[in-house]
């Protein structure tokens, strides 16, 4: 680091050294063993009560179930944020569904009106085009005086 001929003399520094301290091995309990009924009867057993009084009977031990494996916890942030994220599901796909919807009622309106427009244009195109006021006949105008299917009209 230093060259050999130079002067300087590095800093000596006062060294610690940390030894780690070793836990003690974790100890494993195994799994309460469930008691089982026997395949035999057991042996009729008789207790004397303090009054004399004597009760026969199979001393039976009851039946314990198998203990249930602990479920892991889910966290409530995991939670809140995966019913978010439903929540966002939906109402992105129902403003979709909007948007749909009101594209649609848009392009009905514009046909009906087109369709009214049609319609209408048509109806005025009859009044200008109809003959209505010479539906009778044939009507010659002479100097004011019309005559129409030989009725003078003056």
């Amino acid at each position: 680091m230093y060259p050999e001929n130079s002067p300087h003399v590095p800093a000596q520094r006062a060294v610690e050294v940390h030894h780690p301290t070793p836990y003690p091995p974790a100890v494993v309990t195994p799994a309460p063993v469930v008691p089982v009924q026997p395949n035999t009867v057991p042996a009729v057993a008789s207790i004397v009560l303090p009054d004399g009084r004597v009760v026969t009977g199979y001393a039976i031990n009851p039946a314990h179930p198998e203990p249930v494996a602990a479920k892991p916890a889910v966290s409530r942030t995991a939670v809140n944020v995966a019913l978010g994220g439903v929540g966002f599901l939906a109402v992105c796909g129902g403003l979709i569904l909007l948007t749909s919807f009101i594209a649609a009622l848009t392009a009905f309106i514009t046909q009906l009106i087109i369709l009214a427009a049609v319609i209408f244009g048509g109806w005025i195109a009859v009044q200008i085009f109809s003959t209505r006021g010479h539906q009778g006949g044939t009507t010659v105008n002479i100097r004011k005086a019309t005559f129409k299917r030989n009725h003078f009209h003056g």
